[in-house]
């Protein structure tokens, strides 16, 4: 049976056992969620719950360093309850954090995405290309859904409800959702209706996909050690974006709200 690679969480390891974890497996893992409404019928949380249990379990498979998961989102949608912040404020707080990891020793940096959206997303890949470019540290900025469907990229609908149902069923209220057809504005739900599909089974499945991917693409670039890889995953995604941009515009304050109001509005 194989040896299980080292791991530990960064706020638990005691200095000479970060240092051994960085000297034997220089991979450091940053989950990357939110607190953001995703309708009556499911926690604020939620990005972040999936995605903590992603990292955790790609960590242990890879070893490395699990920190502590960011809650900050740059954009949402609209609720009185949402708490985020202006992208450039968060692109900071990225530069500094990923500045001094690559200072430190960590040589593959895994920012796991558990928010998506297009400001978000953006200020994270922005971030790491920075990194790769400055520092010459290998950054994956990834919503790890993207790996597997991006049919499963939904907001409070069947993915996203199943996902929690797996992890977190005590968190679930579907009764919320009452019995009338959904609308985005007042349920939260942009996908798939969660009341007649969404299960445990399903959010394990995308689980433990999403983790398989992760875990081959972390040991991928700890093996090959190449940034073209990156580059190219990151001209990709640029690329993917360029429909969105030409409807809604690139102005990352704005982008957002105007999807938002296309969506429920019919503009």
């Amino acid at each position: 049976m194989a040896e299980k690679p080292p791991w530990g969480r960064y706020n638990q390891l005691l200095p000479t056992q970060l240092a051994a974890i960085r000297a034997a497996i220089p991979v450091i893992y940053l989950p990357w969620g939110s607190l953001m409404w995703h309708g009556p019928h499911l926690p604020f949380g939620l990005d972040t719950l999936v995605i903590e249990a992603m990292a955790e379990r790609a960590v242990q498979r890879t070893g490395g360093v699990l920190l502590p998961t960011m809650n900050w989102a740059s954009d949402g949608i609209p609720h009185p309850d949402n708490v985020t912040f202006n992208p450039t404020t968060l692109n900071l707080v990225l530069d500094d954090l990923l500045a001094q990891l690559a200072a430190t020793g960590w040589r593959v940096i895994v920012l796991l995405n558990g928010h998506y959206g297009y400001s978000h997303d953006q200020f994270m890949m922005e971030a790491a290309q920075r990194a790769l470019h400055q520092h010459q540290v290998l950054v994956l900025a990834i919503t790890p859904l993207t790996m597997v469907d991006e049919a499963m990229l939904d907001h409070g609908g069947l993915w996203g409800t199943s996902l929690l149902l797996a992890l977190r069923p005590d968190l679930v209220d579907l009764e919320t959702l009452g019995n009338q057809p959904l609308q985005p504005e007042t349920s939260g739900v942009v996908g798939r209706d969660p009341r007649y599909t969404a299960a445990a089974t399903l959010g394990t499945s995308a689980l433990n996909l999403a983790v398989e991917r992760i875990v081959v693409a972390v040991q991928d670039l700890v093996k090959r050690n190449d940034p073209a890889q990156l580059i190219a995953l990151y001209e990709q995604r640029h690329e993917r974006y360029q429909a969105f941009l030409a409807r809604y515009g690139s102005d990352p304050a704005e982008v957002t709200a105007r999807w938002w109001a296309a969506l429920t509005q019919g503009e």
